[in-house]
């Protein structure tokens, strides 16, 4: 444990930090797991309805330092191709 009133209090902000991040992550991956269901069980409308949002947690989470710009850009680009191989799927049967 920290001895020094700036190591502690820098051990504290630390602390904060992690909690702060964690809830971004967290917020975004539980996102990124219900477009994943929406997908799995073909309500391939809802998913379509859902992407906006969920670019918009992507490029929150890229101004909260969550993520990195290549990282959600290519998150974007994955959740794009995703869905439009979901609509091919479902026009084809």
């Amino acid at each position: 444990m920290a001895n020094h009133a700036s190591a502690l209090k820098a051990h504290r902000q630390s602390l904060r930090r992690r909690l702060r991040n964690r809830s971004n992550r967290s917020r975004l991956r539980t996102a990124l797991n219900k477009f994943s269901e929406l997908l799995n069980t073909g309500k391939v409308a809802e998913a379509r309805q859902s992407l906006p949002s969920l670019y918009s947690l992507v490029d929150k989470s890229i101004q909260k330092k969550a993520l990195s710009e290549n990282a959600a850009a290519r998150q974007k680009s994955r959740l794009t191709r995703r869905l439009s191989q979901a609509e091919a799927g479902a026009n084809k049967g």
